[in-house]
């Protein structure tokens, strides 16, 4: 067994750790708003985002994916592919080590960024300032202001929206029965978008945005009309009250919470899975090519990782965004959903690097502001922003720091 075997390996154990941290950490955020509502108990949330992260994980995640250098440093200005190898097994190290830290103090933070800013860090001992894409380091700098604000606003539009249409009104439940529809047809049309082009089982379809618009409004005039019957059918029997319009929501919020849930298994495994993809491609090749062919048992790790992380420790990331913020119902909790997926959505498609973390802290602000300062705690924001800020630094830090210690060691 060679030091190329050796890392591959021990990459296996660092990649399920990673993967374990970003169930525990960033997914926990796809149900924080559901538990914050109490449309599911804790319980039926980690149930839930489990199963369906795992799925997400296993048979939506990619099986091609980029050595996930992130374009973020060029791997061919370093000569020594064994350099590359100890600097992705760094960068795994420290990303995951900051993630459980972030974690183990109840504070989401964005796994991407941590992966990133290892990756950076290495890379910067490894072949100098110069192999690092600071253009890309920009936009992702530049994702930390625009992905929570831009989330804000829609959050702070949609409940507001909720609120003027229909708790407002005198004749609530009828205006939930008008209304509540065409939140529902928004929703799947959101969906639809969303896996057409965030998820890679979607974007592998290739369709053009003029059909997929198409697909997607077509369905969800289906969906209307569907849902002026359900909603019917649920307030029909009903006590008139306003639990009756926040039943109809919690619905709603639920369903949206499990394809964030499918969502983030699809799409976040690759920050796990790919330094070890591209571990695994320097192990058996001994170059570092553009691309790596992942086998289906490290998504299943990744998955597996993703799932036991969640069931552990996803209660107490939950808690935070879904309680300490603000306080959060289902109206507002579904305005929270529907806030970071169209963030998310609009920000990929527009090329800029976004946070699903930061995008759905920046909802629940947003929906908190919509009634007042007061209804927002922002020392628990505080907290949470500081550690953005420091995501990046102190995962490129710690990143050096395994670098040399393992460069030390193996040469």
């Amino acid at each position: 067994m060679d030091i190329y075997d050796i890392f591959f390996y021990l990459s296996l154990g660092a990649g399920f750790m990673m993967a374990f941290n970003l169930g525990a950490n960033d997914v926990a955020n796809s149900m924080a708003s559901a538990v914050g509502a109490k449309a599911i108990s804790v319980r039926q949330a980690v149930f839930i985002a489990s199963i369906l992260n795992f799925v997400g994980a296993v048979f939506l995640g990619s099986h091609v994916t980029a050595t996930v250098s992130k374009g973020i440093i060029n791997p061919a200005s370093i000569s020594d592919p064994k350099i590359v190898m100890i600097g992705m097994f760094a960068a795994l190290l420290a990303a995951g080590v900051w993630v459980l830290v972030a974690t183990l103090t109840s504070l989401p933070v964005s796994s991407t960024h941590s992966i990133v800013g290892a990756i950076m860090g290495f890379g910067i001992v490894a072949g100098g300032a110069d192999v690092v894409n600071w253009l890309k380091m920009g936009g992702i700098v530049l994702s930390w202001i625009i992905s929570p604000f831009f989330a804000s606003a829609i959050g702070y539009f949609v409940f507001t929206s909720i609120r003027r249409q229909i708790l407002y009104k005198k004749h609530f439940i009828l205006q939930a029965c008008k209304w509540a529809p065409f939140w529902i047809a928004l929703t799947v049309a959101l969906i639809m978008l969303s896996f057409l082009y965030k998820t890679p089982v979607g974007k592998s379809l290739s369709l053009p945005w003029g059909v997929s618009l198409a697909i997607a409004a077509a369905v969800s005039l289906g969906v209307y009309w569907a849902g002026r019957l359900l909603v019917s059918r649920l307030v029909r029997d009903a006590e008139e009250g306003p639990e009756t319009v926040e039943g109809v929501f919690r619905k709603m919020q639920v369903g949206t919470s499990c394809y964030v849930a499918l969502s983030q298994g699809a799409n976040d495994v690759a920050n796990a899975i790919g330094p070890v993809a591209a571990i695994y491609l320097i192990a058996r090749e001994h170059q570092l090519l553009a691309q790596a062919q992942v086998p289906i048992s490290m998504l299943v790790l990744g998955g597996v990782g993703i799932a036991v992380g969640i069931s552990l420790l996803g209660h107490k990331v939950m808690a935070t965004v879904g309680g300490k913020i603000t306080q959060l119902t289902n109206t507002r909790g579904f305005a929270v959903d529907f806030g970071a997926a169209s963030t998310v959505l609009v920000a990929s498609n527009l090329g800029l690097p976004v946070s699903t973390t930061h995008a759905a802290v920046g909802a629940v602000v947003g929906v908190g502001m919509a009634r007042g300062f007061r209804a927002v705690d922002f020392r628990v924001l505080g907290k949470i922003v500081l550690y953005w800020v420091l995501t990046v630094p102190i995962a490129a830090i710690t990143s050096i720091i395994f670098f040399e210690l393992l460069k030390f060691v193996c040469y």
